[in-house]
Formats: structure tokens, sequence, C-alpha cells
């Protein structure tokens, strides 16, 4: 994976073609990018990204935010039961406990 100004790069390689493919996966729009070295693959990644911010700009749109922060799951009521008495339990709010076992789930 790669980075750049919040957006994510997912990388992989044509072994046929000899060559590294990515494409920007925190977008609804299809950003991509190639590259035959792994130097080549970085600067098409930030080129590609600046070309979508500077695409976004002349159009006059927003470009897509990478992700907000915010999102809402849905899940059956005996789960929201169990995980909002964990919560209590662990004295913390319902949106603190499951940003916690998220968080560690990601790190493990």
């Amino acid at each position: 994976m790669m980075e750049y100004k919040g957006y994510v790069g997912q990388v992989e390689f044509d072994d046929e073609a000899s060559i590294f493919h990515g494409e920007v996966i925190n977008l609804r729009d299809v950003v991509t990018f190639q590259g035959k070295t792994v130097n080549e693959l970085k600067t098409a990644f930030r080129d590609s990204v600046d070309d979508y911010l500077e695409f976004c700009a002349e159009r006059g749109e927003n470009p897509e935010k990478p992700y907000s922060g915010k999102f809402m799951v849905r899940v059956a009521p005996e789960l929201h039961k169990a995980v909002a008495v964990r919560a209590k339990v662990a004295r913390k709010s319902l949106n603190s406990w499951i940003h916690d076992t998220l968080e560690s789930a990601i790190k493990a």
C-alpha cells in the first residue's frame, strides 16, 4: 500500500507485462497508475492523485475526500445489546468502545 495526501494506492505486479499497476482504493472514482520500477510507480501514484485533484479543481468540484471518519453499521439487535453492555462494563461510550475495539483489531 502507498499513501499520498490521504489517498491510498494498492499495487499489484503483472508478471507477464513486467509492470506494477495500482489503483487508488479509497475513492469511488477510478484513479489508476503504473510503473516499471518502484520509483516510477511512486511518481505515477503521486502524479495520478495530483491530476485527480487538478481535474476536480478545473471542473469546480470538490474532490472526494478519502474518508470522513463516520460510518453506519447495521447489526442484529442482540449484537447491539451485547456491544452496549460491554461498553457500559468498560465505562466507555458505545462509540469509544467500538473505536477502541476496531483499532485493536487492525493492530492484531
